[in-house]
């Protein structure tokens, strides 16, 4: 979705507007500032973490506490229920049943183990994605919402071709929404590497990446086997090296299908009328871009 103008974008009578960028970078802090200003906000995690992997979560939470023999009597004869309480600001359900790969000891998980989670959460990634046009006209047909963001999680980019205007997910949200870039820069990688060493946020990695990369890090670690890697190093590093593989495919998804602003703009955003100027300069920035080839 590419306007002629800024003014074009201004006029909409609904608005549909994408974020993406490095987890961590301030999308979903954007949709709680336009949340109040009765904009729809569809948190993709949220989603991958209710609809789509939510029996996956509570049944790793059952399976803990089945070892537990009081409490595995108490469920056997339904007399306790466990839920996961996710929320948009609060992804530790998620995060916690993806794991991270390594010593047991330290809360590691197997790694063909982690592997087939990290599966699960791609194929949830992509089915929450392509919801987004079906939850645009739910949002304004049953809540009468006349604008619509899609807070998507910084794997995005793993899920989609950023150069292919056929990919399935770039055809779902291209059509029906503005893409929007929040553009970290090398500046932003530590403070978000800190942010994440404080509260992890869920990870996804591309299956050969991951593999990759572990074998990696066992190597410059000296370990030898899995089961020693102490999953919180390897948590941090791997996110590290996963946050710098994906910076020029997030550009190449801005530059074929939508708009850009550094992320450093978004923090001078207090309510919508900030956020659609920031929104407009954008798409001025790409059309005087465009101009000047």
């Amino acid at each position: 979705m590419l306007f002629e103008s800024a003014d074009q974008f201004r006029s909409l009578d609904r608005k549909a507007v994408t974020v993406f960028g490095m987890a961590g970078v301030g999308k979903t802090r954007l949709g709680n500032i336009l949340r109040r200003a009765d904009w729809f906000h569809f948190s993709v995690d949220f989603r991958i973490g209710t609809r789509h992997m939510g029996e996956y979560i509570v049944d790793n939470f059952k399976r803990e506490a089945m070892k537990v023999p009081f409490l595995a009597d108490l469920l056997r004869s339904d007399s306790i229920s466990i839920q996961s309480n996710i929320s948009f600001d609060n992804l530790d359900p998620l995060s916690s049943y993806l794991g991270t790969p390594g010593d047991p000891r330290r809360g590691g998980l197997p790694f063909a183990e982690y592997q087939r989670r990290q599966e699960q959460h791609r194929i949830a990634e992509i089915y929450s994605l392509l919801d987004v046009p079906y939850f645009i006209e739910r949002a304004s047909d049953l809540y009468d919402y006349r604008n619509f963001l899609t807070d998507t999680g910084g794997s995005l980019i793993e899920v989609l071709d950023p150069n292919d205007p056929e990919d399935p997910v770039v055809k779902a949200l291209s059509e029906h929404t503005a893409l929007l870039y929040l553009r970290g820069t090398e500046d932003d990688a530590q403070r978000l590497i800190d942010r994440f060493c404080a509260n992890p946020k869920p990870m996804y990695y591309p299956p050969d990446f991951l593999i990759a990369r572990w074998e990696e890090f066992k190597r410059l670690n000296g370990v030898t086997h899995d089961d020693d890697v102490d999953p919180a190093a390897f948590a941090v590093w791997g996110f590290e090296a996963l946050l710098r593989d994906r910076l020029p495919r997030y550009q190449a998804l801005a530059d074929n299908f939508g708009y850009q602003i550094d992320a450093s703009e978004l923090s001078s955003v207090r309510d919508e009328h900030d956020f659609m100027e920031l929104m407009c300069r954008a798409i001025a920035s790409r059309l005087a871009v465009a101009g000047n080839r």
